[in-house]
């Protein structure tokens, strides 16, 4: 099985992306979602967790097979990064949002030399913001950022805007189409709700999906 789709079934099979298009969460920022992710979930499914850091591992040696180090972002990337780098046997290190505010007062942990080759290791990318700022953060430290890596993205253009302007490739693992498509294939959502997500993934400040009207 195409590996964005096998990533896909295990993702909804553990709820870890849960669509709900009738009944929409609310994100912090007021947006309503029709889609919940927690891909913290996939450290406690084993064999998901299997398929996860394989997958990504295999998607480092694609993509990135000049990269030294891998690079988690605090804190849902920590253990992806950590297990991913294992199987590699390449360090690992992680970013914090920001500086500590006690002891080294460290933003990034873990060894990281002027002009190594880093990848950084996400869960998840929806506007890019918060993995842009790593980026940068490392950039400033003198790392060489070969690109991203990441479980899910929503490919919502706010963010594919974000990471073109940084210069920053990223590669994930799957994303919200293929998510989508598998749910309605699967019985989660359906078939006529395909449209609906797809509307909101292309403008979520755009509430006219939840009726249905699209």
């Amino acid at each position: 099985m195409e590996l964005s789709k096998q990533i896909a079934k295990d993702l909804l099979s553990i709820g870890a992306v849960f669509f709900r298009p009738q009944e929409p969460f609310t994100w912090a920022s007021g947006i309503k979602s029709p889609v919940y992710c927690d891909n913290r979930l996939t450290l406690t499914a084993p064999q998901v967790r299997d398929d996860v850091e394989n997958g990504l591992a295999a998607l480092i040696q694609e993509h990135y097979p000049d990269a030294e180090v891998l690079m988690g972002t605090s804190t849902a990337g920590i253990a992806h990064a950590a297990i991913t780098a294992h199987l590699l046997n390449k360090p690992m290190g992680y970013v914090r949002s920001g500086n500590k505010d006690h002891g080294r007062q460290n933003r990034i942990e873990g060894k990281l030399e002027a002009g190594q080759k880093v990848v950084v290791v996400e869960d998840l990318i929806s506007t890019g913001g918060s993995v842009i700022d790593v980026v940068d953060a490392l950039r400033e430290a003198g790392a060489n950022v070969l690109g991203i890596v990441s479980i899910f993205t929503y490919g919502m253009q706010k963010g594919l805007d974000r990471l073109a302007a940084a210069n920053v490739k990223n590669v994930s693992l799957t994303n919200f189409d293929e998510i989508a498509a598998v749910a309605a294939e699967e019985g989660y959502i359906a078939t006529a709700d395909i449209a609906r997500l797809i509307a909101f993934r292309n403008n979520p400040s755009d509430e006219s999906w939840i009726g249905g009207t699209k």
